[in-house]
């Protein structure tokens, strides 16, 4: 694996044994490195502002600050790093408020290291990983938010998904908005795809359309204003 990215990962944990054997398990490998341990989740907020990570390992029940709440800060402040659910139990409530809150995955808290293993390199290439159970509660929900609004609003969308529809809008390509926001290119697609299905739109022209439309995007406007 020399010459190649790390995939480098955040541990949160309010048990320090836990926090260390993750850590072990995952340094082990060659195409991993653990950079930050939190021990709950305002430091594991603060510790992936400060390191970037491409993956946060979770567990959904910490004090101060809980996974979920941890996931939802993390996940709007750097849409690119992708959130691991550890939980005790697979019908967990918590567990399916966290994937709406941005996480990609959950792990029971007794899975072998295999299986976190598979699962961190799945994250970390832009897979989601879910349980049959937590997806008919994700395709359910969706139904009802499209239901009880007859008309697409951009309030659906997150910052971070206007700022690619304003890019969109302004004819850039998925890797040069990539690029312009830090993010991977596959994110991008990911997160056009979310924006179509909020915006009931079929393809980057009809969104580009909508944002020009609705004064979310400006073709004379400068490519460099209000982006980070």
């Amino acid at each position: 694996m020399s010459g190649h990215r790390k995939i480098r990962i955040l541990i949160a944990d309010d048990h320090t044994m836990v926090r260390q054997g993750l850590s072990q398990i995952c340094d082990a490998e060659p195409d991993m490195a653990v950079v930050g341990q939190a021990a709950n989740g305002a430091e594991a907020v603060r510790l992936a502002l400060q390191l970037r990570p491409d993956v946060v390992v979770m567990d959904i029940n910490m004090p101060e600050v809980d996974g979920v709440q941890a996931t939802r800060q993390i996940t709007g402040a750097l849409p690119g790093a992708g959130v691991i659910i550890l939980t005790m139990y697979r019908q967990d409530q918590h567990v399916f408020e966290a994937i709406k809150a941005g996480a990609r995955a959950y792990l029971l808290k007794d899975a072998d290291s295999e299986e976190l293993l598979q699962a961190i390199r799945a994250v970390a290439a832009g897979q989601a990983l879910l349980d049959p159970a937590i997806a008919r509660k994700m395709i359910d929900e969706f139904r009802r938010i499209q239901e009880a609004t007859a008309d697409p609003e951009t309030g659906a969308l997150a910052p971070r998904d206007l700022e690619i529809l304003r890019l969109v809008a302004q004819g850039l390509a998925n890797d040069e908005i990539a690029e312009r926001l830090h993010l991977s290119e596959k994110t991008v697609r990911n997160r056009l795809t979310g924006i179509f299905e909020i915006l009931r739109v079929r393809n980057r022209t009809q969104a580009a359309l909508y944002a020009l439309r609705k004064g979310l995007a400006d073709l004379d406007a400068s490519d460099e204003a209000d982006l980070p």
